[in-house]
């Protein structure tokens, strides 16, 4: 049988609009039962569609960092979070259950 050649799946790669990356966020929000590093993680694979000079520039943070703040294996503090969704363009919301 011959084998099958795979590439790894980057989601990065098919967020390619706004709309795109908003739904990827809050589907995100939505499968992270608290998991804030999973959040990180959603973010920093939204910030690497953007670009991430351009998000740590427009954030107010080194490169870096913002890859530290969202690499999944730490839990970043709210005021970054908060900074790094400005400099994505998304924005928050919160809704009644």
């Amino acid at each position: 049988m011959p084998k099958t050649a795979t590439s790894r799946y980057d989601v990065a790669e098919h967020l390619r609009t706004p709309e795109e990356m908003a739904a990827y966020l809050e589907a995100s929000l939505e499968e992270a039962n608290g998991d804030a590093a999973f959040i990180a993680k959603a973010l920093g694979d939204i910030a690497r569609a953007k670009g991430m000079t351009q998000v740590a520039r427009d954030a107010g943070l080194s490169r870096e960092s913002l890859y530290k703040a969202l690499s999944g294996e730490r839990i970043p503090g709210f005021d970054t979070i908060l900074k790094i969704v400005s400099a994505l363009g998304l924005k928050l919301h919160a809704e009644a259950r």
